[in-house]
Formats: C-alpha cells, structure tokens, sequence
C-alpha cells in the first residue's frame, strides 16, 4: 500500500491565490495547506511536509511564491524539498503566469486559457494564449523543469485573469487545472 501523501504543488501564494485554493480544496474533498501561502512563501520544505502530513485526507492543494525574485527564491527552495521528499507523491504541479518575461520560464505539458480552453501554447498572467509552446513565464516556475511528475499543467494568475477565476465565482480556471492534475496522475484510478 502507498502511504506517501498525495499532494499537487501551485507556483502562486498570494490572498487571492489562497481563497481560490482553500475554496477548490473544500469543493474537491481535500485539504490546502493555508499557511504555505505568502508572497513570498514564508514556511521552509520541512514545515511544510509536516503540515501536509498532519492534513486529515488527500488530495493536499500547496502553494509556493517567490514574489518575483529571479532566482531559486525561498518559494522554490520549499517546493523542491516537498516535491523529493520521501512521504510525498506529487500528482501535478499547476504553474502560474506571472509577468515576468524572459527571466523564468518552464516548460508545461498543456495549458488552460482565460476561456477555459485547453491549449499547447503557454498563458500570460492573463490567461490569454501566448505564441510559444508549452512554455509559460512565471516567477516561482524556475525549478520546474528539474521534476519528474505526471503533469505540469500552465495557468494564468490565480484568482485573477480579468475577475474571471475569482474565488467567488469559483475560481473556474483554477478548479479545471485542479480537475486536470487528478484525471491525468491517476489519482481518481487509485482511489
């Protein structure tokens, strides 16, 4: 039996970022991590594994910011220690645009525009398709490429994208990027 906890890893921690995530958490049956959120990330790798395995149910929903610093910032530092930890299995990371251009970039499996569209082109912080493919530009997105998961799936700003992903709206885009990490990793199939 796999005891490892099932966690999906979100490159955004701002407020609007955590009410989207903590409203998609409950919707879905899981648990978010609320206090991995800041801009920057304030929790180290270690608290927050400690806190995804206090979480009572699986999926865990986590949230790293860097607030724009270029660089492995202490946002992605967290992640890369959750993400190779021993206790936690990483279903998909959901890697948010920010408008930091040509100094962070990842490359993603597949992206959802503003629309809700799924596209092989990256999103700005919009969500408004861009010319490349599956690459997006983000500020907590540099160590992305380092990771072995089942899918990265590229989104614009959380919560935001023209108040069309507002958490009081339910947070559409972010919640079809949830949905999407569970299909692909197999989550639903284990269950």
């Amino acid at each position: 039996m796999n005891s490892k906890r099932k966690v999906i890893l979100i490159t955004d921690g701002d407020d609007y970022a955590r009410k989207a995530i903590e409203t998609i958490a409950k919707d879905i049956g899981g648990r978010c991590i609320s206090q991995s959120y800041g801009n920057p990330s304030h929790l180290s790798g270690l608290e927050i594994v400690n806190q995804i395995k206090k979480a009572p149910i699986d999926p865990v929903l986590v949230m790293f910011d860097d607030s724009g610093f270029i660089g492995e910032g202490k946002g992605e530092e967290s992640l890369m220690f959750v993400a190779t930890h021993p206790d936690i299995e990483v279903l998909g990371v959901i890697a948010v645009a920010s408008k930091t251009h040509q100094a962070e970039w990842a490359k993603v499996d597949i992206c959802i525009d503003r629309e809700g569209n799924l596209t092989p082109y990256g999103v700005d912080k919009y969500g408004i398709p861009e010319m490349e493919l599956k690459k997006i530009n983000g500020d907590t997105v540099y160590c992305l490429d380092q990771l072995n998961v089942p899918i990265i799936v590229g989104i614009g700003d959380i919560g935001k994208m023209g108040k069309i992903d507002h958490y009081t709206n339910g947070s559409p885009i972010t919640r079809k990027a949830v949905d999407l990490v569970l299909e692909r990793s197999g989550y639903y199939g284990d269950k």
